[in-house]
C-alpha cells in the first residue's frame, strides 16, 4: 500500500506468540489493519507444522506477518524476545495461564521494561479460577458454554456448530480489547493487560440466549433451523429445495401470506399474534409449506424481496463464492505466496474510505525472517550467526 493508504494500525508493532486459532484469530484482525506483526515460534523440527495446521490454514491465519524464531526456554533466547518487546506496542500471547509466568514473559516482567506495552490474552477459561489450569479448545467451550445445548434439531441432543465459534469469538473480542487499550493509552501514555477466554466469548455470543434464561427464567431449548421465539422464520421447502425465509411479524407477516396465496391465515385465531404463532409453528409450517412447494425457490427469493420480505438460498461453501453479490464484494482475493504461488483467501470483512485493511503479503515460513527482524531491533549480523550456532534462534 502507499503511504497514503495504509491501513488505520499502520505504525502499531505486534509481537506475535499465538497458536492455534483463537489467538491467531486476533493478530490477522491487527495484520489486515496495517499493524506490523512478527511471528516468533519455537525453533525446531516442527517448523512449518503451526500445532498441525495444514498449509491452507496457515495461508488464512497468518498472512500480512513476517516470523522469528526463537527459543524461549533459553535466557539468551528471553534476551533477544525483550529486545524485540522494547520497541513494540502490543505483544498478543494465547498459553495456558501459567506458562507465560514459567517462560518469564509474562505481563509484569515485559510492562516493567516497556510500561507502553498492551499485552493481549487469551485463555481457555480465564486467568484465574477453578478450570484456569485446564486446557481448552473450542468444542469444550462451545458445550460447557452451552451453546452445544440449544444448536440442532428439537430432542436431538447436543450439535456442534459448523465452525469454531469461541475461537473466532475470543480473537475479534481480544482485538476490540487491545484497539481499545491503544486508544487509551493515547491519554494515560500506560498500557496494560488485556484478557478473555475462550468460554467467555462464548458465553457473551449466547446474548439474548442468555438474557432469557437471566432475566426470564426460561431455559432456551433447541429450535432446529427456526428462529428460537418468532415464527415464521426459519428454513422452509420449494418445488426444488430449502430456502430460508424470515416473516415473523407486522407488515412482512403480511405480505408474506399475500405472496403465497393464504391471506385467510392472518385472520386465523392461531396465528394472529407473534406468540400464538410460535405455539402454533408446526400448523402454520404446514400451511405454507403447501404453497411454497407449488414454484421454485428462485420464484420465491425474488417475489418475497420484492415486497421486503427477507429471503434467501442456502448455499454450499462453493457456490458462496460464485454467488453474485459475494463476487461483487470481492469477499474472495488474491495473494501471491512465493512458497505456493497464487492463492484465494477470504479478505478483511470492513471498509474505510481511506485507510482500509488489506491483504498485503501471504503467510511466512515459520522463522523466515530472522535475520532480516535481528538486524532491525540492533543485532551485528555476526551475533545473529552465533545465536544460530546455539540454537537460540533459526533461520
Amino acid at each position: 500500500m502507499t503511504k497514503e493508504s495504509a491501513g488505520p494500525l499502520d505504525g502499531i508493532r505486534v509481537v506475535d506468540l499465538t497458536q492455534a486459532r483463537a489467538g491467531p484469530t486476533c493478530v490477522r484482525v491487527l495484520a489486515d489493519m496495517g499493524a506490523s506483526v512478527i511471528q516468533v515460534v519455537r525453533p525446531g523440527p516442527a517448523q512449518g507444522f503451526e500445532g498441525g495446521l495444514p498449509s491452507f490454514d496457515r495461508e488464512n491465519l497468518h498472512r500480512n506477518k513476517r516470523s522469528v524464531a526463537i527459543d524461549l526456554q533459553t535466557e539468551a533466547g528471553r534476551d533477544v524476545f525483550l529486545r524485540l518487546v522494547r520497541d513494540a506496542d502490543v505483544v498478543v500471547e494465547n498459553f495456558r495461564p501459567d506458562v507465560k509466568h514459567r517462560l518469564g514473559i509474562d505481563y509484569e516482567t515485559l510492562s516493567a521494561a516497556n510500561e507502553r506495552l498492551v499485552y493481549g490474552s487469551i485463555s481457555g477459561f480465564g486467568q484465574t479460577g477453578p478450570y484456569a489450569s485446564r486446557p481448552g479448545v473450542d468444542q469444550i467451550a462451545q458445550g460447557l458454554g452451552g451453546l452445544m445445548s440449544i444448536t440442532g434439531p428439537p430432542g436431538g441432543g447436543p450439535w456442534r456448530v459448523g465452525i469454531a465459534i469461541s475461537d473466532l469469538a475470543a480473537g475479534m473480542f481480544l482485538a476490540h480489547g487491545i484497539l481499545a487499550a491503544l486508544l487509551e493509552r493515547e491519554r494515560s501514555g500506560k498500557g496494560q493487560w488485556v484478557q478473555t477466554s475462550l468460554l467467555e466469548a462464548m458465553v457473551a455470543m449466547l446474548d439474548f440466549q442468555a438474557t432469557r434464561w437471566l432475566i426470564g427464567r426460561e431455559v432456551p431449548p433447541q429450535a432446529g433451523n427456526d428462529h428460537p421465539t418468532l415464527f415464521p422464520m426459519g428454513v422452509f421447502e420449494t418445488a426444488d429445495g430449502p430456502i430460508n425465509v424470515a416473516a415473523s411479524g407486522g407488515r412482512m407477516w403480511r405480505d408474506f401470506l399475500e405472496v403465497i396465496g393464504r391471506q385467510e391465515l392472518a385472520d386465523d385465531e392461531r396465528f394472529r399474534e407473534p406468540a400464538s404463532r410460535a405455539r402454533h409453528r408446526e400448523e402454520l409450517r404446514e400451511a405454507c409449506q403447501e404453497a411454497l412447494r407449488q414454484k421454485p425457490s428462485a420464484y420465491w427469493i425474488e417475489a418475497l424481496n420484492a415486497v421486503g420480505v427477507p429471503c434467501g438460498p442456502i448455499l454450499s461453501i462453493d457456490q458462496v463464492f460464485e454467488d453474485a453479490q459475494v463476487r461483487h464484494l470481492g469477499l474472495a482475493q488474491a495473494i501471491a505466496s512465493p512458497h505456493f504461488g497464487s492463492l484465494a483467501i477470504v479478505r478483511p470483512p470492513l471498509t474505510l474510505s481511506r485507510t482500509p485493511a488489506s491483504l498485503r503479503q501471504a503467510a511466512p515460513l515459520p522463522g523466515e525472517h530472522t535475520a532480516e527482524v535481528l538486524r532491525e531491533i540492533g543485532f551485528e549480523d555476526g551475533e545473529i550467526e552465533r545465536l544460530k550456532e546455539t540454537g537460540v534462534v533459526a533461520g
